[in-house]
């Protein structure tokens, strides 16, 4: 039994598709719902902000040193967890204009790109990582397995977001 996961979609900055929060909610509730991620019998929240570029961008020289936009960013809860409380994630943070033209580029469904990118955001806030090799094999496997259970094929396939731009990018 999994733990109910509380999520607070805010449109902050950018023309999202009406779809978008939709989205963004069903695959958190993916990526929580996997038994690799952490305290799944306890309730959690999380925060899922629909950001732009420049809102990204400046996020991402404020915390990371990156002057640049990146695709999506997740910034973890302080650790002052309460057992009896529910689990606090964080916040995930989303760039529409980068998603956007990534999808393109890629030749992707936009909704479906996003949905990795949830997925990809949660998961660093449930505690998953890429920078090595090992973990970023595990981290990948996981995303594709969760990605199938919305009906979205494998993104890492020819065409695909490398692993080594995550890395790179965020």
């Amino acid at each position: 039994m999994t733990g109910r996961l509380e999520i607070d979609i805010s449109a902050i900055a950018g023309n999202w598709p009406d779809v978008s929060g939709d989205i963004a909610k069903k695959a958190a509730l993916i990526a929580w719902a996997t038994p690799d991620g952490a305290d799944q019998l306890r309730d959690g929240e999380l925060s899922v902000v629909l950001g732009d570029d420049p809102m990204v961008q400046g996020l991402n020289k404020e915390w990371r040193g990156f002057d640049k936009p990146t695709n999506v960013l997740s910034f973890p809860a302080d650790d002052f967890d309460i057992p009896e409380a529910p689990r606090i994630l964080g916040d995930v943070i989303l760039a529409l204009q980068t998603i956007e033209g990534e999808a393109i580029n890629q030749n992707k469904n936009f909704t479906d790109h996003l949905a990795h990118l949830v997925i990809h955001g949660v998961l660093h806030l449930l505690g998953h990582d890429h920078i090595k090799e090992a973990e970023a094999e595990k981290m990948e496997a996981l995303e594709i397995k969760l990605l199938a259970k919305l009906n979205i094929v494998n993104p890492y396939a020819a065409g695909g977001i490398l692993e080594e731009e995550f890395i790179k990018n965020g």
